[in-house]
């Protein structure tokens, strides 16, 4: 046996690898457009932030949607085949958005792409030209949408696969890693590539390594007992677990299954669209129109050494900052004998006070004239969101019977889709009323386009106490559903 031990192969960390590349170019190729929007893309179509938020706020409805059906894709595809196909629509999509400019300029029948930018501002022309390249990013948001669902139920499901119960969540741990790793690379390389090649080029390039990831996958990735590079030390390691599956799975038949509709009747499926509907909103809405407001406030484009610091340290935060967030819970059942839910919610109450920072990075940037603030009090604001998330998911588990766990999820996801969908509605329409408006526009000392952001801030602040406090009215102490 211990022959066997020293000669186990570990192809399942190599594929493990591989789902961490895939995660880190799912995010690199969802910032693209938030770091080319201010400067390149915003004026070259004739764009207000209310055409940018109308298509932020439909890839985050859209996403939502498409998150329902993609683990059920997957399933039916196979894993193989589900990831492939994932991956190559959203790379796909991620590169049709560089064509945007020529299918505008040949709809709108100006001579290329470049023509686009010269036209005059207010005119029909640049009427024609805002819309018609809305409509387009709106059909390449849609289709990056559709495959990017498909990234974390394929992930998940090839650790299930090739991992035993207790590796699991370190294996995930690693491949979500690539959510932080995209979000820190993305200022480093976008900008740039935007900046040397041009924007079009930037997401070529980002959506392009899509395919390169594809190559590999085809190549590397079969079941583990078809594999040629596992052998049956590192075979009979993975299936460790499988006689105590089979009779989890066995249970989880017998197990009675709540019908979606009937979801709805219960006080803990509302308090978990709640907790999504308040608070998914707020992360998207950092993650999109961050670069925009370094821009816009501080002159900070993110082509700039400053611009790029910005957005780095923000992430960097909320990389480190969030780790710890399934750790206090944690302490709270073993140290002071909480049950699961009660310590998970104290734990998310202390999370929800973290966003309130976001009440302070406008007034003390312009206070101090410094960008810095905002990018660490935003970063903050992020770190308690997603030690928020963390926690709120398991909150499923403590009060759904297993069988129901993806339904409730689902439903989660689709509410929190919808609250995003209007935060970046209105924190479009709201920027290009502001800056309408002027000085007519003021809220709390602000005036114009910044009296806007502070107004967005003060929603993000406030927003995971409210989702908090509404989840505790509904279900004040641990009730699991019975069915």
């Amino acid at each position: 046996m211990s022959t066997q031990k020293k000669l186990m192969t570990n192809w399942r960390w190599w594929l493990c690898s591989l789902l961490f590349v895939a995660t880190t170019v799912n995010y690199l190729d969802r910032q693209v457009l938030s770091l080319t929007y201010e400067e390149f893309i915003k004026p070259e179509f004739h764009w207000t932030d209310a055409n940018y938020g109308t298509i932020t706020s439909f890839f985050s409805i859209f996403y939502a949607i498409a998150c329902l059906f993609a683990g059920k894709f997957v399933d039916w595809m196979g894993t193989k085949k589900g990831y492939l196909i994932a991956i190559g629509v959203w790379s796909a999509g991620a590169c049709l958005h560089a064509a945007t400019g020529w299918a505008t300029a040949h709809i709108v029948g100006l001579d290329s792409a470049a023509a686009l930018k010269a036209v005059e501002a207010g005119s029909n022309v640049a009427l024609a030209v805002s819309t018609t390249g809305v409509y387009l990013f709106l059909l390449c948001r849609g289709i990056l949408a559709l495959g990017e669902a498909g990234n974390f139920p394929a992930a998940i499901k090839v650790t299930a696969e090739y991992f035993p119960k207790k590796d699991r969540a370190f294996a995930t741990s690693i491949f979500n890693a690539g959510a932080s790793v995209g979000a820190l690379a993305a200022p480093l390389m976008i900008p740039p590539l935007a900046s040397k090649f041009g924007w079009e080029w930037a997401f070529i390039i980002i959506g392009g390594l899509g395919f390169i990831w594809m190559f590999f996958w085809a190549f590397m990735y079969d079941k583990p007992e078809n594999s040629s590079h596992v052998n049956e030390a590192e075979l009979e390691y993975i299936h460790q677990d499988d006689a105590e599956e089979a009779a989890e799975k066995a249970a989880l038949a017998e197990e009675k299954s709540i019908p979606m509709i009937r979801c709805f009747k219960y006080r803990q499926t509302w308090s978990f669209i709640a907790g999504k509907f308040f608070t998914d909103g707020v992360w998207w809405f950092f993650l999109f129109w961050a670069p925009s407001y370094f821009s816009n406030q501080f002159n900070a484009p993110a082509t700039s050494g400053l611009g790029q610091g910005l957005i780095f340290t923000l992430y960097a935060i909320v990389t480190v900052i969030s780790i710890f967030g399934g750790y206090l819970p944690k302490i709270f059942v073993d140290k002071r004998g909480m049950n699961p839910y009660a310590g998970r919610m104290l734990a998310m109450l202390i999370f929800a006070f973290f966003p309130i920072a976001a009440l302070f990075a406008q007034p003390l940037g312009i206070r101090f004239n410094s960008p810095w603030w905002p990018a660490i009090l935003i970063g903050l604001a992020g770190a308690g969101h997603q030690a928020w998330s963390a926690n709120l998911f398991s909150t499923i588990g403590d009060m759904f019977p297993k069988s129901t766990i993806a339904t409730i999820t689902g439903i989660g996801a689709m509410a929190g889709g919808i609250g995003s969908m209007i935060i970046q509605k209105v924190a479009g329409n709201l920027f290009t009323y502001a800056e309408n408006a002027g000085a007519a526009f003021r809220f709390l000392g602000f005036e114009g386009k910044p009296a806007g952001y502070f107004i967005m801030f003060c929603f993000c602040g406030v927003a995971y106490l409210i989702a908090w406090t509404i989840m505790k009215s509904l279900v004040p102490k641990y009730r699991k559903v019975e069915v």
